[in-house]
């Protein structure tokens, strides 16, 4: 990090953090600075720009990591610039700061075998502070989600195969996360098959006819609960329970798509994958920013430790029945909300602000919005 108010061409390297020994540099400015003979200086402030619902501003989506990660890469083996200094830079506000710094440590994460530690200390060495993410609601922030956070995120993406950008469309993932329309149910059949996705869940209340999918080989569940608010243990163990037995890969959907389903998928990969609460909620926010909203954070937060203690007897019965030692078959009991109370709870509800957010990105890209 540089000082205040001092610049690139009047410091000395020592005040960059160097996240390559005499290669590459990470730096907070306070002006825009122009590239030298020795060193070559770029920003991202614009180029790359989070799209917030309210008061939310990063982290940036995984096409965003991917697009910097690229550049970055590009300009590494770059012959042009192999005898330059290479200093990635932000002159931004604190969120820029935030999501730039998000940027640099997960490329070290990726591409230069750091730790989440080690990129974190790197990042918070010069006396650096960084603005904490937040969720996309009205009102007080509930919930911190730090860049560390974010960094331990992507390290165990990387490390259950989540994450591997050899394998990654980043235009089809910004067709679906950006510009995708809201459609009819037998939009999607081709992209589900094409991706095993065999089953169904439906989070809010009924806006198609379940048999749309039925009838054409889906497994269909409603587990319905109020929009903005949490799910009760019976819908958590039913829906861990249909995703343990589905013989393909699921869909999961709510009204807007976010904090529903955010919130049941947290849970899902805090069992299965023993994440932490945080790093659940920083890796489905970068591959879909906005989600686990208000009190659903806090509420993944509680359930952290119950769901690791059911994840390790989860494991601990697979691995007896492999043995022979034991059968054992899991069963829930779905009880819960009524679509009625979504109904009364008056006024618009929080997925009805979020798709409506939704359709003035849609109206911007010209192409639409994922529903």
């Amino acid at each position: 990090m540089l000082r205040n108010n001092v610049t690139i061409e009047t410091c000395d390297l020592s005040n960059c953090i160097e996240f390559i020994k005499d290669q590459l540099y990470f730096a907070i400015l306070h002006q825009k600075v122009k590239s030298t003979p020795e060193r070559h200086c770029f920003c991202i402030d614009e180029e790359l720009s989070y799209e917030n619902f309210y008061a939310d501003f990063g982290p940036l989506n995984l096409a965003m990591f991917y697009r910097f990660c690229c550049k970055l890469n590009k300009k590494l083996k770059s012959c042009a610039l192999a005898k330059k200094t290479i200093v990635f830079y932000t002159c931004g506000d604190r969120k820029k700061q935030a999501n730039a710094a998000y940027l640099i440590g997960s490329y070290a994460v990726m591409h230069l075998q750091k730790t989440p530690e080690e990129a974190y200390s790197l990042l918070a060495s010069q006396n650096a502070s960084y603005l904490p993410f937040r969720d996309a609601s009205f009102g007080t922030c509930m919930y911190n989600l730090n860049i560390h956070d974010c960094l331990r995120a992507v390290y165990k993406a990387l490390q259950f195969g989540w994450l591997d950008f050899s394998k990654f469309n980043v235009e089809e993932y910004e067709h679906y996360e950006v510009r995708y329309p809201l459609h009819a149910p037998e939009a999607y059949f081709p992209y589900f098959r094409k991706h095993n996705i065999t089953t169904i869940i439906r989070l809010n209340k009924k806006m198609y006819d379940a048999k749309r999918f039925t009838d054409m080989g889906f497994k269909h569940h409603d587990l319905f609960f109020v929009d903005g608010s949490t799910p009760n243990d019976a819908i958590v163990t039913k829906f861990l329970n249909i995703c343990e037995n589905a013989d393909g890969a699921i869909a999961v959907h709510c009204k807007a798509g976010l904090g529903r389903t955010g919130t049941l998928i947290g849970c899902y990969m805090m069992k299965h994958f023993r994440l932490t609460a945080a790093e659940a909620i920083a890796w489905i926010r970068i591959c879909r920013p906005g989600s686990i909203i208000g009190p659903q954070q806090n509420f993944v937060d509680e359930k952290q430790a119950s769901l690791w203690e059911e994840g390790d007897l989860h494991r601990q019965k697979i691995t007896e029945q492999e043995n022979g030692l034991s059968k054992t078959a899991v069963a829930g009991i779905l009880s819960g909300h009524t679509e009625e109370e979504e109904e009364e709870c008056g006024g618009l509800t929080q997925g009805d602000k979020l798709r409506a957010l939704k359709s003035k990105r849609q109206s911007r890209a010209s192409t639409g919005s994922i529903s």
